[in-house]
């Protein structure tokens, strides 16, 4: 008796459970938009329609100017502000999600009610699609996807929460959970909180994190990027805090001309692969005025990627700022143009890092570290070029060609464990124009370490730096010439 009298209150409980989440979804007002395509599942690492093309590495090209670099597109659209409908000539069309069945307690499913809302906004010219304050919404893996009328902006005030369980995501988009695809002139922005739940994927036994008494466990495996933007141009990212991705928090494949600015970015210094912001075969990228703090590089940069400007970013605990890996399994890498400037990095096991991989081709050029303190950093100046995630990487003559990098003001504290300065180039490619002005670091605690480590590095130290560095070579190497023809640009 007494278990039947259970039976009935739990189908009792589940009813209520479930009633309110589809009764939520039948009383609203606004239509749903017939049958639309702009919105669909993703399936594997790239979306499902056509796939995106890659951006010009300075080849030749119709739309490339004489530096053979694709000029910047134009200024991405201004917020809104607050999202209420200004005068004709600014007017924006508010869509609340709530209005297309969202429930917002954090319970509820409400991934339809945000593709709905998407889908609507998209089509109809300048609008918002507002994920309220006071609410916290659930959303699965899904895309958003253009191309949208100009002016589109997604503006996040509440929660917005993924699912709480690796089982939660389909086998054929456990890559990503939030994706925006063609989304040509959006703005991501507002004073609310996006949370990727990740702690139970850095559990997963495939990650690569230290397990019992030590060990490390083997890795890695597949896990949701949070925040992909695909293929995309003019893109507008301010305000927004988003925490504990699975994997890396926000990912920019092929796009251009991305601003972001003043956002937030945080999760354990141990969770495994959590890149802050990872940018690749991208142009015109400008990150300020933000703060990062994760279990892998706060910043990193891959291949094809130019014209990056990283300005008053604070970063740590982390792995540092990063351009690379580069040239894994043979591939060709070009980066060119980065600019690091009035940066903080703190209590990371690298400072500011190019790291590349036996065997590759291309070139890493042109990069400024200028103004950067360091405060208790394991390896505050690093060039590797013979990067290797096991103890079986083979040694390979060919490498990604490392020249013209300029470090200035580099000032602050290192963890002693490290030389603090390391600068490994290869055998047959050695790295070339590397400058060092007023680099001063000292150790946070025990013995300043006077040895850096120089291997095949040519360069110049413009003043007295500490410690000093006198295993620069002077000069360029005699093989230049045939180094110089394997640069990008």
């Amino acid at each position: 008796m007494e278990l039947a009298r259970m039976v009935m209150l739990l189908v009792f409980i589940s009813s209520i459970f479930f009633g309110t989440c589809v009764e939520s979804r039948t009383h609203h007002h606004k239509k749903h938009p017939k049958h639309s395509n702009i919105s669909q599942p993703p399936t594997g690492a790239y979306p499902p329609s056509e796939p995106p093309e890659p951006v010009s590495d300075g080849s030749n090209s119709s739309s490339t100017n004489s530096t053979g670099l694709i000029p910047p597109p134009s200024p991405s659209p201004s917020p809104i502000g607050d999202g209420t409908r200004g005068d004709s000539s600014n007017s924006s069309v508010i869509y609340d999600v709530r209005a297309y069945g969202a429930v917002g307690d954090g319970v509820c499913d409400d991934t339809e009610a945000f593709k709905n809302a998407w889908d609507s906004a998209c089509e109809s010219g300048s609008a918002t699609v507002l994920a309220p304050k006071g609410y916290t919404f659930i959303i699965h893996s899904t895309i958003f996807t253009g191309p949208c009328q100009s002016g589109l902006i997604f503006q996040v005030e509440g929660t917005i929460l993924a699912p709480d369980n690796p089982d939660s995501w389909p086998s054929n988009s456990r890559r990503n959970w939030l994706v925006f695809y063609r989304t040509d002139g959006i703005a991501l922005q507002g004073g609310g909180l996006i949370d990727g739940r990740g702690e139970k994927w850095w559990n997963l036994p495939c990650k690569p994190h230290k397990g019992i008494n030590g060990t490390t466990l083997p890795g890695p495996c597949d896990s949701p990027v949070a925040l992909r933007f695909f293929t995309s141009s003019n893109i507008t990212v301010s305000g927004v805090k988003i925490q504990n991705s699975p994997q890396f928090h926000f990912r920019f494949d092929m796009c251009r001309n991305v601003t972001i600015d003043s956002i937030s970015i945080s999760s354990p210094a141990l969770s495994p692969n959590t890149d802050g912001i990872h940018v690749e075969n991208s142009q015109y990228v400008t990150i300020h005025n933000s703060v990062i703090s994760n279990g892998d590089d706060c910043i990193s940069i891959g291949a094809g990627t130019v014209n990056i400007d990283i300005q008053n970013v604070t970063c740590g605990p982390s792995h540092g700022i990063s351009i690379g890996s580069l040239g894994k399994q043979n591939s060709r890498a070009c980066v060119s143009n980065i600019t690091v400037k009035n940066a903080v990095i703190k209590h990371s096991d690298n400072g500011v890092r190019i790291k590349t991989w036996q065997g590759g081709s291309g070139s890493v050029s042109s990069v400024t570290f200028e103004n950067i303190k360091m405060d208790t950093v394991r390896n505050p100046i690093i060039i590797d070029q013979f990067y290797c995630l096991s103890k079986n990487c083979p040694n390979q003559t060919s490498a990604v060609f490392v020249s013209d990098i300029t470090y200035s003001n580099i000032r602050g504290t290192y963890d002693i464990r490290s030389p603090p300065i390391h600068l490994g180039c290869s055998d047959s490619v050695p790295c070339t124009n590397i400058t060092l002005t007023e680099v001063e670091l000292f150790p946070s605690a025990g013995d300043l370490i006077s040895d850096p480590f120089c291997w095949n590095v040519y360069g110049v130290s413009e003043t007295v730096t500490i410690p000093p560095i006198p295993c620069l070579l002077e000069g360029l190497p005699r093989s230049i010439l045939d180094i110089e023809n394997d640069r990008c640009f």
